[in-house]
């Protein structure tokens, strides 16, 4: 049986010519929860992503998923155990529709996605699927759009579509909301609420508004090591995480819970 945890970092550490972006991180990432990662600008969350899905080696320290320790593992290996991850910048296909795009996300997972010579047919049955997905996310009118007129906001939720395409079992959300205006930010949150079940998230996210409501968990990094964690109630009162939040920041903090 798996066990508790899906994902475990022990004293993960990155150092670049003497400076410690991530420090002895421990981080526990708990099956079927979604786990906020926070702090302010400079305090390593993309860096630790980028350990996790290793476009980055760690100095030193280890990183377990699904009980295995993978570590030393190539990016395209720890990808293919079910950890996928979505970038700030939206990465789809403008010029492709939205159909088009998840279709393409579904080809990976078939090992097809260079048969360029294949019949445009053969990629019928991948439809029903696509239809699916974009019915998870609220496109299915939007399935024969072309991508580059979607919203900015629309964009991003195709984005959650074509990450569910590959089938994760834990997905890295890298500030899903970023640059958004207010309707946007509460479609895309209630859409990772919705396809949150029965999947486990990890996101790093700057806006509070969005962690407190939907987060079981938040970690607070701050110049490379963790200084709270815990629920959202906890942690947005802990002396520590106001005063690295400071001003403005810090009345956020505590406004997003009351």
């Amino acid at each position: 049986m798996p066990g508790q945890y899906i994902l475990e970092t022990r004293d993960l550490t990155k150092e670049f010519r003497g400076f410690v972006a991530v420090n002895k991180v421990n981080l526990k990432v708990e099956r079927g929860h979604i786990h906020a990662l926070i702090g302010p600008n400079g305090a390593g969350k993309t860096t630790f992503f980028n350990l996790l899905t290793k476009f980055l080696p760690p100095t030193s320290g280890s990183i377990v998923f699904n009980d295995c320790d993978i570590t030393t593992e190539k990016p395209a290996q720890t990808a293919r155990r079910g950890i996928v991850r979505s970038f700030q910048i939206s990465a789809v296909f403008p010029h492709m529709t939205v159909l088009e795009n998840v279709r393409a996300a579904l080809q990976r997972n078939l090992g097809t996605s260079f048969h360029f010579w294949k019949a445009e047919s053969t990629l019928t049955p991948l439809h029903e699927r696509a239809r699916e997905l974009l019915g998870e996310v609220d496109l299915q009118a939007f399935a024969d759009e072309l991508t580059v007129n979607l919203p900015y906001g629309r964009k991003r939720a195709l984005e959650l579509a074509t990450t569910l395409a590959l089938e994760p079992e834990l997905m890295l959300l890298d500030e899903p909301t970023q640059g958004m205006g207010h309707e946007d930010v509460h479609r895309v949150t209630q859409l990772i609420k919705k396809v949150s079940a029965g999947r486990t998230i990890l996101m790093v996210e700057h806006n509070m508004n969005v962690v407190a409501s939907i987060a079981d968990r938040i970690t607070v990094l701050q110049r490379g090591s963790i200084i709270a964690d815990g629920p959202y109630s906890e942690v947005s009162r802990d002396p520590l995480v106001i005063e690295a939040y400071m001003g403005n920041a810090s009345a956020e903090l505590v406004g997003a819970h009351g």
